[in-house]
């Protein structure tokens, strides 16, 4: 079981992805189903948003920040977990890609000065 506790939450993925290959393996469906939870998630952070903006007319505002918050927190966490179940050092590869990320708003930040 993941530990509630810790404060790396590379290690924490990494148990909830132990715990998830103990019960459903780690066959390719099982690791397409990873990735469209993905999908689930957004769809549910978009829900939470157009709640908190009461978009709907007709309904009133459903959702707060923290809803939406919450949202967020979990296409993190089910991105981070399908991540962890198809490469074999998901912390490097996330480094990785968001230094190229910065990297590219740094080259932009400057083409505009």
């Amino acid at each position: 079981m993941p530990d509630p506790t810790s404060t790396d939450p590379w290690s924490t993925i990494g148990e909830l992805v132990a715990w998830l290959d103990r019960n459903n393996g780690r066959d390719p469906h099982e690791l397409t189903l990873r990735v469209m939870k993905i999908g689930e998630e957004f769809g549910e952070a978009v829900e939470a948003r157009i709640g908190e903006l009461g978009q709907n007319p007709r309904k009133p505002a459903s959702h707060t920040r923290q809803d939406l918050a919450d949202e967020l927190c979990d296409v993190i966490v089910t991105a981070m977990v399908a991540l962890t179940s198809v490469v074999d050092d998901p912390r490097a590869v996330f480094e990785a890609k968001l230094r190229k990320i910065a990297d590219r708003v740094s080259v932009l930040e400057v083409e505009r000065t």
